[in-house]
């Protein structure tokens, strides 16, 4: 300002003694009023000039210019560039920050003071069933209609969750299960209020399965055991002669052999599920694998029917599997003396490996037993399931060698075929990928 002050006065000055030079000093003072005049206009000008620009178009400002006018231009047009780039910048890391909300598979919804919607990721607007941009601005309440969580979002007490069904199309598990959501709102800036969903269907599932599993050996363990202690009380307070004891020793045994194959089946189980997957450096000939399967179905066979059944076992390709011979051995095992506790006497149990054309093999057992009715088949891998429990007690089945089979075919990359028609009988098969199967090697003599 100091600068612009004496810029003035020299020229008044300036004007002024130019004019005593020509008219003397009568009209000195007037040119020096005239001058200061002249400048004021121009400089009211040049302000008007810049304020005009800036209420039109700020990034319209001139470039620097002569005086105090042309420096404030500068300095102005520096600040809205400065201010500008910030702008950017935020709306970047806003940008960034609702994409990251979007890829979240946990559900987000914003609500102004009265509960309406102000913004929602997909994964919410699935979930619930709404249309993140056709329903902004809409009352939640008023489109999620379910009346535990209406009550929820009306109660301002959000210490806990709250459990729902998910209402959008679509969001339904197998067998028509709907999924479930926890649903927890934490209120922000005043009366807004923040919703996060999260799916808990697997969670319910897997504590329901946990129930069912411990409920379902407890019933397993606890049969046996009053059959036992049944007996053992008999054998102590009643006179018995030489052939009851026998007989009555022979039930008790059978009833402990079962007590112990389901204890074992659960270790099995609880090791598959600890440990790590088998590699693939390990090769078993499928000739042996079959070979112990052949001794153990016969054996099987005997004692379940009097008449036996035909049992018959072919190997279309000499071949090597490669995995835990253990589990691979317990697998095949489990699918033919399934075959052959559920075929009745003089049925027949076909057993077969074969390399599929694309380098994959099959391991399969075909029975003439009575057959799966279809809706029974897809829950015939699940821990106890039976569709004849009374047949499987008498059989010595514990329910749980299919959920075995599956768990050792996941660990190896097997896929488990189940085909079934009643009363025509079924076939179970283990389909092996082709980096698991190799030409059997010639053994050197």
């Amino acid at each position: 300002m100091p600068f612009r002050i004496a810029t003035f006065l020299i020229a008044s000055l300036a004007i002024g003694a130019g004019a005593v030079g020509i008219f003397g000093w009568k009209f000195g003072w007037l040119g020096a009023w005239l001058g200061a005049v002249l400048w004021l206009a121009l400089d009211a000008w040049r302000a008007e000039r810049l304020l005009q620009v800036l209420r039109n178009d700020a990034a319209g400002l001139p470039t620097r210019g002569p005086g105090v006018w042309g420096e404030l231009s500068e300095r102005i047009r520096k600040l809205l560039r400065d201010r500008e780039q910030q702008t950017r910048q935020a709306e970047d890391r806003l940008q960034e920050f609702l994409a990251a909300i979007q890829a979240s598979p946990n559900g987000v919804i914003l609500l102004d003071e009265q509960g309406r919607i102000e913004w929602c990721n997909q994964t919410a607007a699935g979930q619930f069933g709404i249309d993140a941009e056709r329903d902004l601005l809409q009352h939640l309440a008023n489109l999620v209609r379910d009346p535990a969580f209406v009550a929820y979002l009306a109660s301002w007490n959000y210490s806990r969750d709250v459990v729902i069904d998910a209402s959008g199309p679509g969001h339904t598990h197998q067998r028509s299960h709907p999924v479930r959501l926890s649903v927890q709102v934490h209120p922000y800036a005043g009366n807004r209020r923040m919703l996060l969903t999260r799916d808990i269907t697997a969670l319910e599932q897997a504590e329901a399965m946990r129930r069912d599993f411990v409920a379902n050996v407890s019933h397993e363990i606890r049969t046996p055991l009053t059959v036992l202690a049944g007996f053992v009380e008999t054998l102590q307070n009643l006179p018995l002669d030489a052939d009851e004891r026998t007989r009555y020793l022979a039930l008790m045994g059978q009833q402990s052999h079962r007590m112990e194959t389901l204890v074992n089946d659960l270790l099995t189980l609880s090791r598959l599920e600890g440990s790590a997957a088998p590699s693939g450096s390990q090769w078993i000939r499928i000739r042996a694998l079959l070979a112990q399967c052949e001794d153990e179905g016969r054996g099987l066979s005997g004692r379940l029917a009097p008449l036996g059944h035909r049992l018959s076992f072919t190997i279309d390709a000499e071949s090597e599997l490669s995995g835990a011979p253990t589990e691979l051995q317990s697998a095949m095992s489990n699918l033919l003396s399934n075959a052959i506790r559920y075929t009745p006497g003089g049925g027949e149990v076909a057993v077969s490996w074969r390399v599929l054309p694309d380098g994959r093999g099959e391991y399969a057992v075909k029975d003439t037993g009575p057959g799966i009715a279809a809706e029974h088949i897809p829950r015939l891998t699940e821990r106890f399931y039976r569709i004849d429990r009374s047949r499987s007690r008498e059989t010595g089945g514990t329910g749980l060698g299919l959920a075995i089979v599956k768990h050792i075919a996941q660990r190896h990359g097997a896929e488990l075929r189940i085909e079934s028609m009643v009363g025509k009988g079924s076939r179970f098969a283990l389909v092996f990928p082709a980096a698991r199967v190799r030409e059997a090697r010639v053994l050197a003599k």
